[in-house]
């Protein structure tokens, strides 16, 4: 029987290699799986290189995790933001290596690592720093850059709904990069909201299939100081 529900994150993120590539889901703050984050805190993997669309927001997230020493590099598109002062310092002291990669290029890395493409041309970033020492082609006139894929060791992403056999839906802006990033990644692990029974799920609204995820954790929605509960996107 298929059942890919782990316990907890420790158990889900057990096993975890120092210099491992770490794909985390996550657009500016919307589906940040801040659990999972914790988790690899906890785990203690160290030399890691990290992919995201950013560098981390404030003292928490990524942020606490790029503040423990234990990332090596960081692949994302937005590294600075009024926030993001961990990576600033970091960065700055030489203690954090950055590969600037425009957006739409991260997320076709991304995907072509899933789709088993080996590389692809791009007109995006031909002409400036970015393209300096890379390959480049005339194709119909126009200027194009090699860009290879993005694989990952390990996925983390935050969906919405999912069942034992690992189908994910999302919420909202949350999905973001976190489908690429499941294909992407030779192990991914999610959070849920909710557990949902087999078949309970439209097979036209599941996003992710269960083939791309190797492991589940259901997590509560975060608590207000008022006692109700927000939907964390």
């Amino acid at each position: 029987m298929i059942d890919k529900i782990a316990p907890s994150v420790a158990e889900a993120l057990a096993g975890v290699q120092d210099g491992a590539t770490v794909l985390i889901g996550g657009f500016g703050t919307a589906g940040i799986p801040n659990e999972l984050i914790d988790g690899l805190i906890a785990q203690g993997a160290r030399g890691l290189t990290v992919v995201n669309n950013n560098a981390g927001n404030g003292d928490s997230g990524l942020a606490a995790l790029l503040a423990t020493g234990r990332v090596r590099k960081i692949i994302c598109s937005f590294p600075r933001q009024v926030d993001s002062h961990v990576f600033d310092a970091l960065y700055r002291s030489g203690r954090i290596e950055l590969e600037l990669v425009p957006q739409g290029n991260l997320a076709e890395r991304l995907r072509a690592a899933g789709a088993g493409i080996g590389a692809f041309f791009c007109p995006t970033g031909y002409g400036t720093e970015l393209a300096a020492g890379r390959e480049t082609r005339v194709i119909d006139g126009r200027h194009y850059v090699l860009e290879y894929p993005i694989h990952g060791d390990l996925a983390l992403i935050k969906a919405e709904r999912g069942d034992r056999w690992g189908n994910l839906t999302y919420r909202k802006a949350a999905r973001n990069f976190g489908p690429v990033m499941a294909m992407a990644a030779k192990k991914t692990v999610a959070t849920v909201h909710e557990i949902a029974e087999l078949g309970a799920l439209d097979p036209e609204a599941i996003v992710t299939p269960g083939i791309f995820v190797s492991q589940i954790v259901k997590i509560d929605r975060v608590a207000t100081q008022a006692g109700g509960f927000r939907k964390t996107a």
